[in-house]
């Protein structure tokens, strides 16, 4: 006798599977975002949703407890974009797409506050400049030639390395250097 076929898995059976296995749902990558990042944020949906919908006015305490706070102006605009007008509810699907921009816009943040730290390190004003550079490598007994680091102020400023390298330009360089 031929073995019975088995059933195809349920795509909530293959998401959960997926979960546990550490990868994140196509929709999730399409987002950019890590499997874990897609559990925090259907646990928040289960916490507040009834399965498949969640009620509009849900929506603000479920990013709280991502803790994605929405301004009201902010909120307004997220219902407006997300929510069926006839149900008065918000699919899965465009919660974790509002979650997802909200937590870039939140990383994007603690980027610029990483950003403004390191540069904190190098000087106290508003530009690196070769005084900074030359203090630093002498800080940490690095033998560093006076035309290398013109060239790294060079290479920050695009050429103009005479001014000093601006926190911009500085977190252009973490930026290209994949430190961000």
């Amino acid at each position: 006798m031929p073995p019975k076929k088995r059933a195809a898995p349920s795509k909530q059976k293959v998401q959960a599977q997926n979960k546990s296995a550490g990868k994140p749902s196509a929709l999730a990558k399409s987002l950019s975002l890590s499997a874990a990042e897609e559990r925090e944020v259907s646990e928040a949906w289960s916490l507040f949703s009834t399965g498949d919908a969640m009620n509009s006015s849900d929506v603000r305490n479920a990013l709280i407890a991502l803790g994605l706070e929405p301004s009201a102006t902010e909120l307004s605009e997220i219902l407006e974009a997300i929510v069926d007008e006839d149900e008065g509810t918000v699919a899965y699907e465009q919660f974790l797409e509002v979650a997802a921009l909200k937590l870039r816009s939140t990383s994007s943040h603690d980027d610029s506050e990483e950003v403004d730290e390191a540069f904190r390190l190098f000087t106290t004003g508003n530009r690196i400049t070769m005084h900074d550079l030359k203090r630093i490598a002498a800080e940490l007994k690095e033998e560093v030639s006076e035309q290398q680091l013109r060239d790294m102020i060079a290479e920050a400023t695009k050429g103009e390395s005479g001014r000093g390298v601006t926190i911009d330009e500085f977190e252009g360089v973490m930026r290209r250097a994949g430190v961000l």
